[in-house]
């Protein structure tokens, strides 16, 4: 599991059946100073997440658990909202809440 910003939407025509009204995301992980670490990853967004957004989510088997049907391939899942977090004592900077 890992902290992630929300950056963008991902909208597909076709879907395996149990991704049908799954909402899919772009998330680009977070390190523990709130700095981007690694590249974007789609992920299925059950917590009804928008643009911009601190998430946390599950990868590997747990992400297809957070699903109503837990047999769909996916490799992560936005599985709650992160409303602020800390390292060491000090609190990630938000360059949302800096502009």
């Amino acid at each position: 599991m890992y902290l992630a910003r929300v950056i963008g939407r991902v909208v597909a025509t076709h879907k395996l059946e149990g991704l049908v009204g799954q909402k899919l995301l772009l998330v680009r992980p977070l390190d523990e100073q709130g700095d981007v670490q690694g590249p974007a990853v789609v992920a299925c967004d059950v917590v009804h997440s928008g643009l911009g957004d601190i998430v946390h989510v599950a990868d590997g088997k747990e992400a297809a658990m957070a699903l109503d049907d837990s047999f769909v391939p996916v490799d992560a899942t936005i599985v709650g909202h992160v409303e602020q977090f800390a390292h060491d004592g000090q609190f990630a900077h938000d360059d949302e809440a800096a502009s």
